[in-house]
């Protein structure tokens, strides 16, 4: 059974999002610079433009790069950043079919530990250390992906009754609760620079 998801806010995306591995990879790669919901129904259209109800890895890695770069400009764009998140999603799904043979599930499916698929996840290309933090924290939430210590190998994010990220959200409630808690720190942040 695949989770519900409210990460696009589109019960198509959303639909894509729990059935599929890899466009939750994709979304959350997407997520930054951009509305979260934008990111998150990214992999929707992608797989869309691409004539396909999901993504593949090896199509995706195997695509002419200025084409799929198209595919990301056509309006409305998949991202703000269309071209270099283009280069991004590539760059991403090659690494999939070159270390776990295009399959996006292999990354957690046989991870020991949340420390063990941590650092899987900040290997992905595109994934930095709060990135992974709060994949990992999506997964261990919303997919039911808790290798022993998943909690703690995702820091803040992975906390139960929390609403600092993608992890929390289950429906508009919750996500303007992420919301406000992102505004709240970029509130803090700024106060600090002018200490």
């Amino acid at each position: 059974m695949s989770p519900e998801m409210h990460l696009a806010q589109q019960p198509e995306a959303d639909e894509l999002l729990g059935r599929s591995p890899l466009a939750a990879v994709v979304g959350m790669l997407l997520d930054q610079q951009v509305p979260m919901e934008w990111a998150f129904s990214g992999p929707y259209t992608i797989a869309h433009r691409m004539g396909g109800d999901d993504l593949d890895a090896g199509e995706i890695a195997a695509y002419d790069p200025d084409a799929f770069a198209e595919l990301f400009k056509e309006k409305p764009a998949v991202h703000r950043y269309p071209g270099s998140m283009a280069k991004r999603v590539q760059t991403l799904c090659q690494y999939l079919v070159d270390e776990y043979g295009g399959s996006a599930e292999a990354i957690w499916s046989d991870a020991d530990s949340g420390a063990e698929l941590l650092a899987r996840l900040k290997a992905l290309p595109g994934f930095g250390d709060q990135k992974a933090h709060i994949f990992l924290a999506l997964l261990g939430k919303r997919y039911g992906v808790r290798p022993k210590g998943w909690r703690e190998a995702a820091g803040p994010y992975g906390e139960a009754g929390t609403y600092r990220s993608a992890a929390d959200i289950t429906g508009p409630d919750s996500l303007a609760k992420v919301r406000a808690h992102k505004q709240e720190m970029k509130k803090a942040a700024k106060a600090a620079k002018g200490n």
